[in-house]
């Protein structure tokens, strides 16, 4: 089944909220942050200059993830990546993961920035497979789960 990469409509604002609140209390916890920004992703990603994304075939939204702006100037955070479980193991993170990268090329950004945890071994692997490289996590970071942050340079 063919898998298209959309940018964002409101109409799909509830799968961006639902799907990461899902794989947040799966992996971890929803910290307040996290139902914030996930709840008025107009105000703290779009209206900010950031964009969200969603995996799609012709029958569902199947992932989403955003590139939400830091203090950085060209220097976008990759963050609120989350499939729909029954979609997972199907590489739709990955080509969500591959159209940010495409993305961020594209847009000439400096790089793109992730904070994570080395629980996700997957995702740790992945990243590292697309030239992530690990970064002293600050210990003011957005995230209490965060135990790694990753940044891919592109210049």
């Amino acid at each position: 089944m063919e898998v298209e990469i959309i940018g964002y409509n409101t109409k799909y604002k509830q799968y961006f909220y639902d799907y990461n609140i899902e794989w947040l209390e799966t992996f971890f916890y929803v910290e307040p942050y996290d139902r914030e920004v996930l709840s008025k992703p107009e105000i703290y990603i779009i209206d900010k200059g950031g964009h969200i994304f969603f995996a799609k075939n012709d029958v569902a939204i199947l992932g989403t993830v955003a590139l939400m702006p830091t203090h950085e100037d060209g220097i976008l955070e990759l963050t609120k990546m989350a499939v729909l479980p029954e979609a997972r193991g199907q590489k739709i993170g990955q080509k969500l993961l591959q159209h940010c990268i495409d993305f961020a090329k594209e847009q000439q950004l400096k790089a793109l920035l992730l904070y994570s945890n080395t629980k996700l071994e997957n995702a740790i692997y992945l990243y590292r497979k697309y030239g992530f490289i690990e970064l002293e996590l600050e210990k003011d970071n957005p995230y209490e789960r965060a135990d790694i942050k990753m940044l891919l340079k592109f210049t």
